[in-house]
């Protein structure tokens, strides 16, 4: 049974497997691989995903949900239609989705995924998306950076590369990661990595429509919710037509309750309003550099939908003394690195002399007082970030206070000095023999494992012995929870599990409109069956009436094509050939 790679992101999700000595994407039902990583909910209670969902953006921003992504780990719940949703099981719908299109590209169930995530995911963020794929059903065999996923595949398909140092700047819509990568032969160590979860592509888009609002003496918050995501909506779009070198000036333009708005941008205009954002950047990869110390930098690789824009590119050139390369498919090399690390899980003959290790990004450690007159504790560092996974390190702490009977450990993540900036991740309590302060003693022990799990040992003077794996009681649900919540999530129909249900159904009706007679009967009897399909949530019936219905459109549209058109054609213009064939349906996200 294979196992396949998913790069779930903010924008896109796409999906990969290891076959034949390649990594091959997996396509959706639309053709295309990248899924867009929305959810609408619609009225008759279905679930559409993808890109029918996000063009849904503007016109129900009430019923649909994007860029959840960036809210993994918190308590933030999306109102989709009057339901609420979790940014965990948001995901979990769009990972069904991709699930179902492994399945039926690989001709086999798939039970289990390397997923990958933003490197600086603290722990929540990281439970949480395993957690999505739980309720789909899915084992998650591994959880890996997405940077680190980027450099497996980049050096595996570039085997004529010299070896030495690299730094991987994955820009994506919605968090940056930076790591440097030293290569040796086979063997791919992480010895650096910095990120910031708040910062992509989505981030220039509201600062676009932040500038459009200011133009135009517009307050964003006062538009209504339709003329929110159109905003939105347009300044992707000139976002999007600004990213080759050279673009020309582009023009947004917004019809609203009080007047038709206008904001025309061009690049040297856009590089203005992404200079803070590039200043935070900046600092992303400085603190990168600053965790690694050794041998110069011999080649930056841009990963990221956003790593297309060239405003980034010409700021990172002026930044840095080498200058930067953008990777073949910066879209797709995280999800193919994904699928080339379950190619190695899987003990691929081909992969088997690849060895990877990665860092763990943030510090570890318990909250201490050094005085019994502190007033709050600090952090004691028990493995530090970048330190090289898997590890193990012991620290042993003593009582502060005279007859103290027992120990409390904190557990926290995090670079601040007070543990108050940290995020706590748990607990322990081991009791001790009663003594003056100083006199009794427990060893912590630290074990982090390549997946991010943290195990935590704590052993007493006296002899009291506590072990535990450090997990959220937010984010971790017990047995009947876990099925509860898998059951709320199969519950819900998926729209999209036909590619083009949504756009077949429409197409049908519209169709309906202009046949007669023998026609009009047939397409009446195709949509019935079709909607009796889709309310029995039974899949084969519903696949069945879906063929129905497609070959009952064929055959109409054939007939209408043999009326003879009372119309001359004009031949297309060659604007009208703007979108590339191999990419139609897969805009690239910035």
């Amino acid at each position: 049974m294979a196992i396949i790679g998913i790069d779930l992101g903010t924008s896109n999700t796409l999906a990969c497997v290891f076959q034949d000595g390649q990594a091959h994407l997996i396509p959706n039902p639309l053709g295309g691989f990248l899924t867009k990583s929305a959810v609408s909910l619609l009225e008759d209670g279905s679930i559409l995903t993808g890109a029918p969902a996000k063009e849904r953006l503007i016109t129900h921003p009430d019923r649909t949900a994007a860029s959840y992504k960036v809210f993994m780990g918190t308590q933030r719940e999306f109102v989709l239609g009057g339901q609420r949703f979790r940014p965990e099981e948001l995901s979990a719908l769009v990972l069904r989705q991709i699930k179902a299109d492994a399945e039926r590209f690989l001709g086999e169930e798939v039970q289990e995924a390397v997923i990958s995530v933003p490197a600086y995911f603290n722990d929540n963020q990281r439970c949480a998306t395993k957690l999505a794929a739980e309720l789909t059903g899915l084992k998650v065999s591994r959880l890996i950076n997405e940077p680190s996923a980027a450099a497996v595949y980049y050096r595996w398909h570039n085997p004529e590369a010299r070896d030495g140092k690299l730094m991987i700047v994955d820009f994506g819509g919605g968090t940056l990661d930076v790591s440097i990568v030293d290569c040796f032969e086979n063997i791919i160590e992480i010895v650096s990595i910095a990120g910031d979860n708040h910062l992509g592509g989505d981030d220039i888009d509201r600062a676009i429509a932040q500038a459009f609002c200011e133009q135009n003496h517009l307050i964003q918050t006062t538009l209504t919710p339709q003329e929110q995501s159109e905003l939105l909506w347009q300044a992707e779009r000139a976002k999007l037509s600004l990213s080759p070198p050279g673009a020309e000036p582009t023009t947004l333009t917004l019809e609203t309750s009080s007047g038709v708005f206008h904001l025309t941008l061009d690049q040297e205009h856009l590089a203005q309003l992404c200079a803070p954002l590039f200043r935070r950047v900046e600092k992303v990869l400085r603190q990168a550099l600053e965790n690694h110390t050794s041998d110069r930098i011999q080649q930056v690789v841009l990963v990221g939908g956003s790593a297309h824009l060239w405003v980034f590119q010409d700021f990172l050139t002026r930044l840095m003394s080498v200058p930067p390369i953008m990777a073949a498919d910066p879209d797709r090399i995280v999800a193919m690195g994904a699928g080339v690390c379950a190619g190695i899980k899987e003990r691929r003959e081909e992969l088997q002399d690849i060895v990877m290790t990665d860092v763990c990004p943030f510090s570890l450690g318990v909250g201490t007082y050094s005085h019994k007159h502190d007033q709050e504790p600090h952090m004691a560092v028990i493995i530090p970030r970048s330190s090289m996974l898997p590890i193990s390190h012991s620290q042993r702490f003593y009582t502060l206070n005279d007859r103290q009977e027992a120990l409390r450990f904190e557990v926290y993540q995090g670079e601040d000095y007070f543990v108050a900036g940290n995020l706590k991740l748990g607990e322990l309590r081991v009791r001790v023999p009663r003594g003056p302060a100083g006199s009794q003693w427990a060893d912590v022990t630290f074990t982090y494992d390549i997946n991010g799990i943290l195990h935590v040992q704590v052993k007493a003077s006296g002899g009291d012995y506590q072990e535990t794996v450090i997990l959220n009681p937010n984010l971790h649900l017990t047995d009947q929870e876990l099925a509860e919540a898998m059951e709320r999530i199969r519950q819900i129909q998926l729209y999209r599990e036909q590619a083009n249900a949504q756009p077949l159904f429409e197409e049908a009706l519209e169709l309906f409109r202009h046949v007669d007679g023998f026609n009009r009967e047939a397409l009446s009897r195709a949509l019935e069956n079709y909607g009796l399909a889709r309310d029995s949530n039974d899949r084969i019936s519903l696949r069945q009436a879906e063929l129905e219905l497609e070959a009952t459109v064929n055959r109409c549209q054939r007939q209408l094509s043999q009326i003879p058109s009372l119309f001359i054609q004009d031949e297309p213009d060659e604007e009208d050939f703007w979108l590339d064939e191999e990419e139609e349906g897969e805009d690239d996200d910035v």
